[in-house]
C-alpha cells in the first residue's frame, strides 16, 4: 500500500471532566489516510517499433520510469487483470523515426493515441539508449494528458458515474469497541458522511461502496492503552481500496463504558478520510493523471 495523506490529530484534549482522546493539535500519530495503488499501466516491451530486442525492453524500463516521473502508475511487468496498456509502434520518415503510443483499455481495446517526438533513425535503430531515454522523457507528459483525457471522457459520457452523482455508502456496523462504543461509531459515521454529501443506505442495493470498522485495544505500556481504529473503504465485489487508520493512547479504562463525544469526534476526522478515498476512486476529484 502508498500513503495517499497523512493528518496528524494525536494530542488529548479535555473537555470538562470527558476524555477526548482523538481531538487536539497535531502530534506524532493519530489519523493516517492509507490507498493501495491504483490501477496500473503495463508498459511491455514493444515488438513493432523497429528495436533490437535488448533495445525494446530498455526502451520499456524508460518510458515505464519517466511516466512515473509524470505520476502516472506504469510498470513493466504483463498487465493483470484490470490493468491498462501502453502499446508503442514507430514509423520511418526519412532519416528519422516517429514512435506512436496507443493507450488500451483492460479490454483490449484502444482508446486513444498520441505521436512521440522524431528521433535519428540510425540511433533508434541501434538501441542508442540515451537517445531512447530522451525519447521516453519527453513522450511521457503527452501520454499522461492523453490518459487524463481518456478518464475525463468516460466519467463524463456516463450518467451513472460518481462525477455526476453522490457516491451511495452502506456503514456496517463497527466491531471490537469497548463499551457502547460499536453502536456510538456506526451511529456517528452515518450521520458525518451526509453531511460531506454522500448518501448513506442501509442495503447494499444499488450502493457504490461499503464501509467498515475494526477496533483493537491493547497494552501500550507505561501505563497506557493502545486504541486503533481502522474503517476500511471497499466496493461492492469486498475489494479494498483504501482504508483511514487512527491511533492513540488512552489511560486504561478510559473507553470502556459510555464513549459519548469521543465517537463523534472520531467520526468526524475520520469521515474526511473516506470521503477522501471514494473522490480519488470515483475520479470526482482532480488527481493525478492515471489509467484508472
Amino acid at each position: 500500500m502508498q500513503a495517499a495523506g497523512l493528518a496528524l490529530l494525536l494530542a488529548l484534549a479535555g473537555c470538562g471532566s470527558l476524555p477526548r482522546p482523538f481531538q487536539g493539535a497535531p502530534g506524532a500519530t493519530a489519523l493516517r489516510l492509507v490507498q493501495p495503488p491504483p490501477a496500473r499501466l503495463a508498459v511491455p516491451p514493444p515488438m513493432a517499433a523497429m528495436l533490437p530486442d535488448a533495445a525494446s525492453a530498455g526502451y520499456a524500463v524508460a518510458l515505464a520510469a519517466a511516466l512515473r516521473d509524470s505520476e502516472v502508475p506504469a510498470v513493466t511487468e504483463p498487465a493483470r487483470r484490470g490493468d491498462w496498456s501502453l502499446s508503442v509502434s514507430a514509423e520511418l520518415r526519412g532519416d528519422q523515426v516517429l514512435p506512436s503510443f496507443s493507450v488500451l483499455d483492460p479490454s483490449g481495446l484502444v482508446k486513444g493515441t498520441v505521436a512521440g517526438l522524431p528521433v535519428d533513425a540510425a540511433q533508434w535503430a541501434a538501441g542508442a539508449l540515451p537517445a531512447l531515454q530522451r525519447s521516453a522523457k519527453a513522450s511521457a507528459p503527452n501520454i499522461a494528458v492523453l490518459l487524463t483525457r481518456i478518464e475525463s471522457e468516460r466519467q463524463q459520457s456516463d450518467p451513472n458515474s460518481l462525477v455526476n452523482r453522490p457516491a451511495r455508502v452502506v456503514v456496517h456496523d463497527v466491531t471490537g469497541a469497548p463499551g457502547d462504543g460499536n453502536r456510538q461509531l456506526s451511529r456517528q459515521m452515518r450521520l458525518q458522511l451526509p453531511k460531506l454529501g454522500e448518501i448513506v443506505q442501509d442495503s447494499e442495493d444499488g450502493a457504490d461502496y461499503l464501509v467498515a470498522c475494526q477496533v483493537q485495544l491493547a497494552d501500550g505500556g507505561k501505563g497506557v492503552q493502545r486504541v486503533e481504529i481502522q474503517w476500511i473503504v471497499s466496493d461492492m465485489q469486498h475489494r479494498e481500496l483504501g482504508r483511514v487508520v487512527q491511533l492513540n493512547e488512552v489511560a486504561p479504562g478510559t473507553l470502556d463504558q459510555m464513549w459519548g463525544d469521543v465517537a463523534l469526534v472520531v467520526a468526524q476526522e475520520a469521515a474526511g478520510g473516506i470521503r477522501d478515498v471514494i473522490l480519488n476512486q470515483s475520479g470526482a476529484r482532480a488527481k493525478p493523471p492515471s489509467a484508472k
